[in-house]
């Protein structure tokens, strides 16, 4: 390698630097940065690693064959398999040194890792799922939590994490609901991009994903069709992504796997270059999900065989091959023919080459070693940092006054299977559930208490007996009659259901883990049915990934918890939760349903997609709607002040409102400002979330929330897809849910129909005082 390569020359800017190597470079050299390598590792024979895996590993087998001429990522060195954080960090520096000394030009790989619900490596602290950061409300807080994670996989070696998912919900039956943020675009967006702004603040490349609709699929199965219009893609799907990309410089984006309308996202140019990149500006790398290049030919079939399909892919705006080099490494054959541009290929060896440049891999001696190889990746700061979020993110949807729990209460009953299985607490993408699970390994690599065992430690003065009455999936009923004899001799009952996350079917909640209906997984009801049936006060806790339907018996409980796979702290939040130690602020980031056939629908629907009042005889409303949660403490609104009530297409309105704690205790409010278009082009939500923020208070004390609404906030796509403001009446409310609004005005925008550009606002700023 020689030294004197103008490409080394630190003096000279990003650009220069790239196109000096770029000019230098051969073919192959070139073809290499766009692919990949990901050793082969175990495979289980137990259903949990998807089933197309090894029809698709058709590229090489070794590192040496796929890093001849060098390459671009290596994929997942920590998250594969059980390895110590030091040793992972010595492994990653010896592969990287294996690449640099046996290749011309020396060119260290990017390594990156899953990064869902923290880093995904053995003993890293596992926080609380993405589902349970939108029930927070609090993007500060999730921007200081990525910060924590992107230094833990900084410090080790790693370069870049593939997280977030701003996948918008649309159908709770889907598995990966777990992984989004909500049913709402805006929650996701905001949230989204401070988990970006976090990672990326640390030195390590965001990935968002899943560009884009991936979460709208027929049927809410993994991989399927989208059959979705161009306007509510563009006004639910796009909104997320856009905000990530303009406002939060993201580094990276990865293709969803699905196809929107018959066109699968890693063959939409119009998707991954029109948009993301003339449009909103993006300069990062697109890489795609893991083997969605190859789909193209085996499952989508729009492709005539692999080699098709990497010229597809590439020439649509997809830049990196991942997990390994499979359809790309063929297409020097298609240069040669003149099937595929030299020029396309040099553009996304660019954007590689730029990632590398920014993390010093062309400086002459590229950082190869570990920054600090023996980091302790689940300290007491990533743990308080998990607690924190945990207690946030848990939701009280309802209370009798049972709760918190009486000092007085001395025999407490935890019955059901989220009750004593720490797995449960944990989401798909966490290393125990992901790997531990399928290696056969019995630890979970990090402590993670019970429910039970967090409630004997949060109230120790009371007898707390547990009993696990059914498994998660299993139609097992041998343990229903000790259940319901220990809810029966307790004063309190705390019944804890939900579910298990993991891969493909193997759990109730995560990737491949879709569901037919809302129903508790198992016969999980049924154990429910015998508790309530004791007559001893029920405390409904659920453990979920999604909202299940709990219509049947919610009436009957004496309160109703819902946990969105807390993490490694969840137990003890939820403990704190029941023993009043911490006043639940969490709020839903989607609706709970009554009825478990009821979906999908969304509160972002219009007003027939809503009850209809007779039209059908099925009632979609939820029994605790979008936004909704409830504390120790009660909040009253004043009036909706608006500034004025008429404002110009290009103008802005504040709305401010008063909220009172009216209750004997400190607590916080997630105050929400949600709009309706009274009279629009095209069918709208009845209304949208368009601002939030937390509101500590004291007993008493009143303080006022001030939003700041600009006309572009009332955007959206036209009758002939142009993003628009619309003159006409409006109606700000705000409140505390979706269906708790109090304070309530009306403004009209005036003038003609406005055009919005791509540097519309996209944002409503919020001010307490």
């Amino acid at each position: 390698m020689a030294d004197d390569n103008r490409w080394h020359d630190t003096r000279l800017s990003i650009p220069e630097r790239v196109e000096a190597l770029l000019g230098s470079m051969t073919v192959p050299e070139k073809l290499a940065q766009l692919g990949a390598f990901w050793p082969p590792h175990p495979e289980t024979g137990d259903g949990e690693v998807a089933p197309m895996e090894n029809a698709m590993r058709t590229g090489p087998k070794t590192l040496d064959e796929a890093a001849e001429h060098g390459l671009g990522h290596l994929t997942r060195p920590f998250g594969t398999r059980p390895i110590p954080a030091r040793a992972g960090a010595s492994e990653l520096e010896q592969t990287q040194r294996r690449i640099v000394d046996s290749t011309r030009l020396g060119i260290p790989a990017i390594a990156h890792e899953e990064c869902l619900t923290g880093f995904t490596t053995l003993g890293a602290t596992v926080y609380p799922t993405s589902l349970a950061w939108a029930a927070a409300f609090d993007p500060d807080l999730i921007e200081a939590m990525a910060a924590r994670i992107g230094a833990d996989m900084r410090a080790v070696g790693v370069h870049q994490g593939l997280s977030p998912v701003l996948d918008v919900v649309r159908d709770y039956r889907w598995g990966r609901v777990e992984e989004t943020m909500g049913e709402d675009p805006y929650l996701v967006a905001v949230t989204g991009t401070a988990y970006v702004r976090g990672l990326q603040a640390c030195g390590i490349i965001a990935t968002l994903k899943h560009f884009a609709g991936y979460s709208a699929s027929r049927a809410a199965r993994n991989h399927a069709p989208v059959p979705m219009g161009p306007r509510e893609f563009a006004d639910v799907m796009l909104p997320p992504f856009e905000m990530a990309v303009r406002l939060g410089g993201v580094g990276s984006v990865m293709n969803s796997y699905a196809d929107v309308d018959g066109v699968p996202a890693a063959v939409n140019r119009r998707l991954l270059t029109e948009i993301l990149r003339d449009r909103w500006g993006f300069r990062g790398t697109v890489v795609s999900d893991y083997w969605a290049v190859a789909f193209l030919d085996l499952t989508h079939r729009v492709t005539a065989d692999r080699a098709d399909s990497g010229v597809r892919a590439i020439e649509a705006g997809v830049d990196v091959e991942l997990p390994t080099v499979d359809a790309y490494r063929l297409l020097a054959a298609k240069l040669a023919t003149g099937e595929l541009d030299e020029a396309t290929v040099d553009t996304a060896v660019r954007r590689v080459l730029t990632h590398k440049a920014q993390l010093g891999l062309l400086d002459a001696e590229p950082p190869l070693a570990a920054p600090e190889p023996d980091r302790d990746l689940d300290g007491p700061a990533n743990r308080a940092m998990a607690a924190e979020v945990a207690e946030k993110s848990i939701v009280l949807c309802a209370n009798d006054g049972t709760l918190p729990l009486s000092a007085t209460t001395k025999r407490i009953a935890v019955i059901g299977p989220t009750g004593t299985d720490p797995r449960t607490m944990l989401g798909c993408y966490s290393f125990p559930n992901h790997v531990l699970s399928r290696s056969g390994e019995t630890g979970l690599g990090i402590d993670v208490p019970t429910l039970a065992d967090a409630l004997r430690a949060e109230l120790p003065d009371a007898e707390i007996t547990a009993e696990i009455g059914v498994p998660i999936r299993e139609a097992d009923r041998s343990g229903i009659a000790a259940a319901v004899a220990a809810a029966r001799a307790a004063e309190v009952c705390v019944l804890a259901v939900g579910d298990l996350a993991s891969l493909f079917g193997r759990g109730t909640s995560g990737e491949g883990c879709d569901v037919s209906d809302l129903s508790l997984p198992g016969i999980q009801a049924e154990l429910v049915e015998a508790v309530l049936a004791t007559g001893t006060p029920t405390v409904l806790v659920v453990v979920s990934g999604r909202p299940y339907a709990l219509g049947a018996f919610a009436d009957r409980c004496a309160a109703v918890v819902q946990a969105f796979l807390p993490g490694e702290a969840g137990g003890a939040a939820i403990a704190g939760i029941l023993s009043g130690r911490v006043n639940p602020s969490g709020r839903l980031p989607v609706g709970v349903p009554r009825e478990p056939g009821g979906m999908p629908a969304t509160y972002l629907a219009p007003p027939l997609g809503r009850d209809s009042h007779g039209v059908s005889n099925l009632d979609p409303s939820p029994l605790f709607p979008f936004g909704h949660g409830i504390g120790y403490t009660t909040f009253g609104y004043g009036a909706l002040e608006l500034d004025t009530t008429a404002i110009p297409t290009t103008g802005q309105v504040t709305a401010a409102v008063t909220v009172t704690n009216t209750g004997d205790r400190h607590g916080t409010e997630i105050v929400q400002l949600y709009l309706s278009d009274e009279v629009a082009q095209v069918t709208r939500p009845a209304l949208q979330l368009v601002g939030f923020t937390r509101v500590d208070l004291d007993a008493g004390q009143i303080r006022t929330v001030t939003f700041t609404l600009h006309a572009e906030r009332t955007a959206f796509t036209s009758v002939d897809l142009t993003r628009i403001v619309e003159p006409g009446w409006f109606t700000l409310a705000a409140g505390g849910s979706s269906e708790n609004l109090p304070a309530v005005a009306r403004f009209a925008i005036t003038g003609r129909t406005r055009a919005v550009g791509d540097d519309a606002i996209l944002t409503t700023p919020v001010a307490v005082t």
